[in-house]
């Protein structure tokens, strides 16, 4: 009976494998008569003849370009790759791609905020003058210590690898230039060169303008969506010296959204965007989104008191935005959600983080300048304990100890912000004491490792 049973078992198994491979077969020839090449987007209305002939070409180079596009707010308004790319032909950006050869139409992979501006001159005009434009590109462009950082220390200048070569260029152009941006630099082919393009959102164009839109209002899509959501701002805030995500989702308005995101209405159009489509803030929500009385603005400092990530807390002015007008504005989006009470004690809570801060930040400056007046300060500040711990008490536990009080992220305002702080100027004023007495500087530096994480 096994043997009977064995012998049906490997004919059956022999038939099975025979018209599975038969229908393989017949599969790969049926496929072998079907044309698999890309599907190409023909459009036959609505375009200018040039409009159609980028988006019919692209259908079939980057299609995935052109799925984004057509699936977005821009695909549906009509605003072609023809509307955004071609500039005059005397433009220091202007080249012809191989579709347009011989043609009169140039244009450029670039797109500047000066280019979203001719249908969005609001945004643009309140986003120049918010701290994501000039001020933002900034310490890579202006700050002789961060280009020194950058290039001799990080880009291993110091160890003998040429300035402006491509591997000393490697940590500003995979890090620093894609949130701050930089300034681009063209070739003989009017195209971007050295790595500098892509770049974030203060990034420099050869035309003289400032402001990269898609490093929130990711291309080719555009969804409002995207930059309503906390993981758009997440690309840049976050980290050790301005973990603003991670503070954010330690928060109650963070635990909301995680457990009820995907419910939310991101929808909705400007200034109709309330509470209601949503039931806790995102980062837009507080900085950006009109709410209550208040008008959406793509100037993110408008809305902000302090300045909390430079060396000592200060309320903004000038360029930086009027704090006073700010605290007032925030308070305003505040009492949506919360009471006159409760966002009160919020602001006073941080405006007595600050203030302990400061009082830290001051204690350091005055030793740092008892030592620099007797010359006991090395000249590479990366070499001496001292210099290095005071770097790390304002770029690192300070920011994250008054951005923590600011978003209501009590392990950041406290583990590792405050209870650091005052570890590190323990450590500091023991090497300003010992340097004092001995009229000298330890021969090696008591920092070991990067500095509190």
């Amino acid at each position: 009976m096994k043997r009977v049973f064995g012998t049906l078992f490997v004919a059956g198994f022999i038939c099975c494998m025979t018209l599975m491979i038969a229908g393989t077969a017949q599969a790969a020839a049926e496929l072998e008569g079907l044309n698999l090449e890309k599907k190409q987007l023909v459009v036959h209305r609505g375009y200018t003849k040039a409009a159609k002939s980028c988006i019919e070409c692209h259908s079939q180079k980057t299609p995935g370009i052109i799925e984004n596009w057509k699936n977005g707010k821009m695909g549906h308004a009509t605003v072609s790759c023809y509307d955004c790319h071609v500039v005059e032909k005397d433009s220091p950006m202007a080249s012809q791609c191989e579709g347009l050869r011989g043609t009169n139409i140039y244009t450029s992979p670039m797109v500047s905020s000066k280019t979203c501006s001719k249908c969005h001159p609001r945004e643009v005009e309140q986003f120049l003058t918010s701290a994501h434009a000039r001020l933002a590109g900034n310490p890579l462009l202006e700050n002789k210590k961060m280009m020194a950082l950058m290039y001799h220390n990080e880009g291993a200048g110091f160890l003998g690898v040429e300035e402006g070569s491509p591997a000393n260029r490697a940590s500003r152009a995979s890090g620093c230039q894609m949130c701050h941006g930089t300034q681009v630099e063209l070739g003989a082919d009017n195209k971007p060169i050295n790595e500098t393009w892509p770049g974030g959102v203060g990034t420099r164009y050869p035309d003289g303008s400032i402001g990269t839109c898609t490093v929130c209002h990711t291309r080719h899509q555009f969804a409002v969506s995207e930059a309503r959501k906390p993981e758009a701002c997440a690309s840049c805030h976050l980290g050790p010296d301005h973990p603003n995500i991670e503070i954010y989702e330690e928060s109650k308005h963070g635990q909301i959204y995680n457990a009820h995101g995907e419910k939310w209405n991101f929808e909705a159009a400007p200034d109709t965007w309330e509470p209601g489509d949503y039931d806790a803030p995102t980062c837009a929500v507080c900085h950006m989104s009109g709410i209550g009385e208040l008008t959406t603005t793509h100037n993110i400092t408008e809305r902000l008191k302090w300045n909390l990530v430079h060396k000592r807390s200060e309320i903004r002015s000038k360029e930086r935005g009027d704090g006073v007008k700010g605290d007032i504005l925030m308070r305003k989006v505040c009492k949506n959600c919360h009471s006159t009470l409760h966002t009160n004690a919020t602001m006073d809570t941080l405006d007595n983080a600050v203030a302990l801060y400061n009082v830290y930040w001051d204690k350091a400056v005055a030793m740092k300048k008892e030592l620099a007046s007797k010359g006991l300060l090395k000249e590479d500040a990366w070499k001496d304990g001292f210099q290095e711990l005071m770097y790390y008490l304002w770029h690192h536990t300070g920011r994250r100890a008054r951005q923590g009080a600011a978003m209501n992220g009590p392990d950041y305002a406290h583990w590792h912000g405050f209870f650091q702080i005052f570890q590190v100027v323990k450590d500091m004023e023991d090497i300003y004491k010992y340097r004092l007495e001995k009229g000298k500087i330890e021969e090696l530096s008591t920092v070991m490792n990067g500095g509190p994480v």
